[in-house]
């Protein structure tokens, strides 16, 4: 009902991951590509714009919605055509990183502006964001728990919807934690869980003060979860690699060719897995709160009963 109103729309939409945020906006580019005006889905990583995209482009295949995405694997040919489209007003969602709010980039007729985790772009985005929202109806989702007055502050004066139940047939994840000598069994647990027919994501800090030693360990990793699980294929992805790199192992673990994704905090925001149902996360102390929560929310995607453990050093 707001989109309807005179005045344009400043909604939040808070809710917890895997609540269906995505489904609410996905309803909203509908309406709005419906009302004839076009849609911008802004999202803070490629990884991300690509599952939106995704995801749109199959709900909406059999409507006359037209959606593309503008992303760095795009061509410059193909980008330049995008842009024309777009002025012309052919595409009715486009789906893309800060690439959106470049200066070539104009709309025919912009009607809705959906922001996803908006706490993530920086200052000059953001500034960037308030010139595209003029006069456009605009919904920001996040997953990010924000008091009401908090919001506020943030956000300025808009309203607050907040999802705060999880879809039907879903299970509560299971969180627990387990000391690094205690690897044996956590193997056996995972083991057990594939040959269910379930994926599996064990995720390394990775952190900017000590990188190198960080991606050692990882590699090191790597190959010592090769030794202990022979019999099943693992992915692995972290920041450093090429963005198509990235992308195509991905893939591999979407599409269930590999069992088990090796990785660091490139995975917490958005990737959608719903065979994934257990996430280990090792050196647990040395993630943020909201990181592990981000993380968590990776898994019970699906209503397989899901389960986040966390392993830290026993000095803790």
């Amino acid at each position: 009902s707001d989109m309807q109103k005179e005045q344009p729309m400043e909604r939040l939409l808070c809710g917890d991951v895997g609540y269906g945020k995505t489904e609410v906006a996905l309803r909203a580019a509908f309406k709005c590509a419906m009302d004839g005006k076009q849609c911008a889905f802004l999202v803070p990583t490629t990884i991300l714009a690509q599952q939106h995209y995704n995801t749109l482009t199959s709900r909406f295949s059999g409507f006359p919605v037209r959606v593309e995405i503008l992303s760095r694997f795009k061509t410059p040919a193909e980008r330049k055509k995008i842009k024309e489209e777009l002025k012309k007003g052919d595409i009715d969602v486009i789906v893309g990183t800060h690439s959106l709010l470049a200066k070539d980039v104009a709309f025919h007729d912009l009607g809705l502006l959906i922001i996803d985790e908006e706490q993530r772009f920086g200052v000059n985005h953001k500034e960037q964001i308030k010139e595209l929202k003029r006069s456009v109806d605009v919904l920001t989702l996040s997953a990010t728990p924000i008091p009401r007055t908090l919001a506020m502050t943030i956000y300025g004066d808009l309203d607050v919807s907040v999802i705060d139940e999880l879809p039907p047939g879903r299970k509560p994840i299971q969180t627990l934690h387990k000391f690094d000598n205690q690897l044996t069994s956590l193997y056996q647990s995972i083991r057990r869980q594939i040959n269910l027919g379930r994926q599996v994501y064990i995720v390394f800090p990775l952190i900017k003060e000590s990188e190198k030693s960080d991606l050692k360990n990882l590699e090191e990793g790597f190959e010592t979860l090769k030794e202990a699980f022979p019999e099943f294929r693992l992915s692995k992805v972290h920041g450093q690699m090429k963005p198509a790199e990235k992308e195509e192992e991905m893939q591999h673990f979407a599409k269930g060719e590999t069992q088990i994704l090796v990785a660091t905090t490139v995975i917490e925001v958005g990737v959608n897995v719903p065979n994934a149902s257990v996430m280990v996360i090792l050196d647990a102390q040395r993630f943020g709160l909201a990181q592990l929560h981000q993380l968590r929310g990776r898994v019970g995607r699906g209503s397989d009963q899901s389960y986040c453990i966390l392993v830290t050093n026993y000095k803790l």
